[in-house]
């Protein structure tokens, strides 16, 4: 059974991903990691998040994934070691640096970052030997090469399923550095793809189209290929997103495991559900495609002609807890909603439960039209059991279900 890996940038959204169903996540630590706009965890964050992981028989992979200046060289091996000895499950390396101290010091198990690009077998034979034990794929494989290294090199395979991509080599990338002073190799991407620019042909002049030129990926979304990468053999399937919401990655961390085990249960009536596709597309500000694993890419897999990026208001809500007497679920606000609107109740163990808000009552029992405060604590009549860490979305389907 493949490995479901989830991006988690803070002890909250560690917690959602694994109660969505994740079978691990991944998090950065205090220092030497690539994601320098990220709060990341503290020592204390690491230990709290790995014993939470570890009562449920999951794991944490902790990213040392920054490819390392003279200056970080010394604070590598007490880093490590500190790693150890809050037991996490592995760490996520680019450095052969870092690798090789990491096997010579600890007993961390060492994964090989993406950032590392690896797409053919010798090279995956070659981090073998050095003792990494699972290999981080580049986003740029295709399906034959994947299975060519697979074939060839008795080595864990990890393949990015969902999320952002880049413009260079999966981060390999100096234009941010270049024109911003940030760098992407240090996790500092300023995202210089996605900006608008004016486009000039070979004597300087400047071609006109109907937006600016710019030259952004469009987002990676495997949904329709998990049963064929579960039939390869691929030994985790990752989710990209540390800096996402919790709406986020209770959504696609949900999809995905739904998708994942109804496989899994009977692979020879296996229907894929297009539906889904709306789910992940709704949660997400960028159209997501398979990119490179079945076919060359082609103009469709990037933005060349600007895009809209609207800030995403779907996510009404969470649920904190539910009373079975009363039948009110008390809910903390994340957007605006009001009395009459229509949403999608969703959660981890139970069918999405349709409903229009009628009732809603605020922390001293009145009843009240609209929730606009940012986190507002509410409470609404719903014959539907909830549970705790249940999310409520915009209904964007007009229909007739309500409860």
């Amino acid at each position: 059974m493949p490995e479901l890996l989830a991006p988690a940038g803070d002890l909250e959204r560690l917690k959602i991903a694994f109660i969505y169903g994740a079978d691990a996540v991944y998090i950065g630590g205090p220092i030497l990691g690539l994601r320098a706009n990220a709060i990341n965890f503290t020592f204390e964050e690491i230990k709290e998040g790995v014993a939470f992981a570890h009562n449920r028989g999951k794991k944490v992979y902790v990213t040392v994934n920054i490819v390392l200046h003279n200056k970080e060289v010394k604070a590598v091996d007490e880093y490590l070691k500190k790693l150890e000895e809050l037991n996490v499950d592995a760490i996520i390396v680019s450095d052969i640096y870092i690798i090789k101290r990491a096997l010579e010091i600890t007993n961390l198990e060492v994964h090989l970052s993406t950032q590392a690009s690896t797409m053919n077998k010798e090279m995956a034979q070659f981090y073998k030997n050095l003792g990494v034990k699972r290999i981080v794929l580049a986003r740029e494989v295709n399906k034959e090469d994947i299975e060519d290294i697979l074939k060839n090199v008795d080595i864990e395979i990890e393949c990015f399923i969902h999320g952002a991509m880049c413009s260079s080599i999966s981060g390999r990338c100096a234009m941010s550095n270049f024109l911003t002073g940030r760098d992407a190799n240090r996790g500092g991407c300023a995202q210089t793809c996605r900006w608008d620019y004016t486009l000039e042909n070979k004597d300087g002049e400047i071609i006109k189209g109907e937006k600016d030129f710019t030259f952004c990926a469009k987002d990676l979304s495997m949904l329709k290929e998990i049963p064929i990468m579960i039939d390869m053999g691929i030994k985790s399937f990752k989710i990209e997103g540390r800096m996402r919401s919790i709406y986020y990655i209770a959504t696609i961390v949900g999809t995905y495991r739904k998708v994942i085990d109804t496989y899994l249960k009977d692979k020879q009536h296996y229907q894929y559900n297009p539906s889904y596709e709306t789910t992940l597309r709704n949660c997400a500000n960028r159209d997501a495609v398979i990119q490179f694993f079945d076919k060359p890419i082609t103009e469709e897999e990037s933005y060349y002609n600007g895009r809209e990026e609207v800030s995403n208001q779907d996510f009404l809500g969470i649920v904190l807890d539910y009373d079975h007497t009363t039948h009110k679920a008390t809910v903390e606000q994340r957007n605006y909603f009001k009395k009459g609107d229509h949403c999608v109740i969703f959660g981890p163990h139970h069918e999405d439960v349709f409903y229009t808000f009628n009732d809603i009552f605020d922390a001293d029992e009145n009843i009240i039209e609209v929730v606009r405060h940012p986190r507002q604590i509410v409470q609404i009549e719903i014959k539907k059991p909830l549970e705790k860490y249940d999310m409520i979305r915009i209904k964007k389907v007009d229909k007739k279900e309500n409860v």
